[in-house]
């Protein structure tokens, strides 16, 4: 008996070219799911193949449109779970809210509620990749299987990027200095950790909470009148880069790229300080707003992001924008999966993401 023949590939709206590609690989059909929307602009689902006692895989991504995308894979969640699919995974290759999942003044960690939500809705296992933070897996009911997208980018920096044995692996900020460490391991190259750019990090953002209160009246066991010291406010430096990048290829690593003015604040500094060619690397290539127009007039050679993220219409406004397909890594992940083989061979070569 063909064993996947139990396997049924559905997508929703967010990446149908990547869930094309992922089910072509493992050499199934995508099932036949419409997902539409009624004049009041509610999410319909309506799955035409029968689901009862099959291995259900649902890709959907954090696309642009982040809350529709989460809509649809909830309800087509439901929909499998109430017609008796056998189990159902979520193949969600970027997680949206992901960066959502520390308390900020009186806010909420929202990666746990939609943790939760997606159990809720039927999940029963979940494939992502390069999770924002590791610890979210622990938000989920059930299993979540992080998968990496470096040994790809490796491979790309290895036969893509001419004389990359030239080049210099750079931190854009002190935070992401583990990543690229472990890139410039695997490629036996130098690190450099640019410090001091304008964007907080998360460490010195401001939670909103002022607990303890300061004291207002005189304590039985203190004799001073200042109360509870004052947390002395913290001052960036000057941009600056650690690290000799003068005649080097500088490549960027990052786990997402969103907003690029910090990727473009650092750029210009690294051209200045005498690096002829500059990369930026990133599994999740988000590209809001500007992004684009900004990447096309920056000192920036290329921009390098896996296809977790539909992107085709930035790459339409900027030549420099480059894809690296992972979908093969996806149908792996399922493969194993399914026939209840061992998931280490995909994180053996992977490298250090947090």
């Amino acid at each position: 008996m063909d064993p996947t023949t139990d396997i049924m590939i559905i997508s929703g709206n967010s990446h149908l070219e990547l869930a094309n590609l992922v089910a072509r690989q493992i050499g199934v059909k995508p099932a036949r799911c419409a997902v539409s929307f009624t004049t009041n602009r509610e999410t319909s689902v309506q799955i035409s193949d029968s689901v009862r006692g099959k291995d259900i895989y649902i890709i959907q991504t954090g696309s642009k449109d982040v809350n529709n995308s989460i809509m649809e894979l909830l309800i087509m969640a439901y929909a499998c779970k109430t017609s008796s699919a056998r189990s159902i995974v979520g193949v969600i290759p970027y997680l949206p809210y992901s960066k959502q999942c520390k308390m900020r003044k009186r806010g909420s960690i929202v990666s746990k509620l939609l943790a939760e939500m997606l159990c809720s809705s039927g999940l029963t296992h979940v494939i992502t990749m390069d999770l924002y933070q590791k610890e979210i897996q622990g938000f989920f009911e059930c299993p979540v299987d992080n998968l990496r997208a470096s040994p790809f980018l490796l491979q790309y920096i290895q036969e893509c990027i001419p004389d990359y044995r030239n080049a210099i692996i750079v931190a854009r900020n002190p935070g992401s200095a583990k990543k690229a460490t472990s890139y410039a391991e695997r490629l036996r190259l130098a690190i450099a950790v640019i410090h001091g750019e304008q964007k907080e990090s998360d460490s010195d953002m401001v939670d909103g909470r002022n607990s303890p209160p300061p004291s207002t009246s005189r304590s039985r066991t203190m004799d001073v009148e200042v109360g509870v010291p004052q947390h002395p406010a913290k001052e960036k430096p000057l941009i600056n880069v650690v690290g000799d990048v003068g005649g080097r290829i500088a490549i960027m690593v990052d786990d997402m790229i969103d907003d690029v003015e910090s990727f473009v604040a650092a750029a210009e500094v690294l051209k200045d300080r005498g690096a002829y060619k500059i990369y930026v690397l990133a599994t999740h290539g988000l590209l809001s707003s500007d992004a684009p127009r900004l990447i096309e007039s920056s000192p920036i050679d290329e921009v390098v992001v896996t296809n977790t993220i539909p992107h085709e219409t930035q790459k339409l406004q900027c030549h420099k924008i480059k894809t690296v397909d992972i979908s093969i890594l996806l149908s792996e992940a399922i493969r194993r999966i399914h026939n209840k083989e061992s998931m280490s061979y995909l994180f053996k070569n992977a490298t250090v993401e947090d």
